[in-house]
């Protein structure tokens, strides 16, 4: 499976260890708890970093990360009706302990959840203490950029 992560170049070097994750904590993670977020495509990974922009600000250091989960190591799936009805419009303690859970199991290195920018569309967690995590390879950054017009 391939997935993708946007940062900033600066933080290239660290994004695929979740120490973002850990000091800010997300909406699949509470702070203290590592994971790296990822995309299902770069279009996903593009949406989700565009939708937590400041306003009018187009950053022109953004790199994107290209990562390869083998097709052998295990990955959940977080199901929607697990859910709370309108998951997407909160960021609280219920869906971090969804996250928070799978982590402290170890179970997998991914878990698939819901994109709360495109719903229909899947993000990727990886847990960077699981022992298949150095299976996980990640490419080169590449330098990404928006298109001007997402900017009017």
């Amino acid at each position: 499976m391939r997935c993708w992560r946007i940062c900033r170049q600066r933080y290239a070097a660290d994004a695929a260890n979740g120490e973002g994750a850990r000091l800010y904590g997300g909406r699949w993670n509470s702070r203290g708890v590592r994971v790296v977020y990822a995309s299902s495509s770069l279009a996903l990974a593009a949406v989700e970093i565009f939708v937590n922009l400041e306003p009018n600000l187009r950053p022109g250091d953004l790199v994107f990360i290209e990562g390869e989960i083998p097709d052998a190591l295990r990955i959940e799936r977080l199901e929607l009706d697990a859910l709370p009805r309108v998951w997407y419009r909160s960021r609280d303690e219920s869906l971090r302990r969804f996250g928070d859970d799978w982590i402290r199991t170890g179970n997998s290195v991914g878990l698939l959840v819901p994109s709360a920018a495109i719903r229909g569309d899947w993000n990727i967690l990886l847990n960077p203490a699981h022992s298949d995590f150095p299976k996980v390879t990640f490419h080169t950054p590449q330098p990404f950029e928006f298109d001007t017009r997402m900017f009017r």
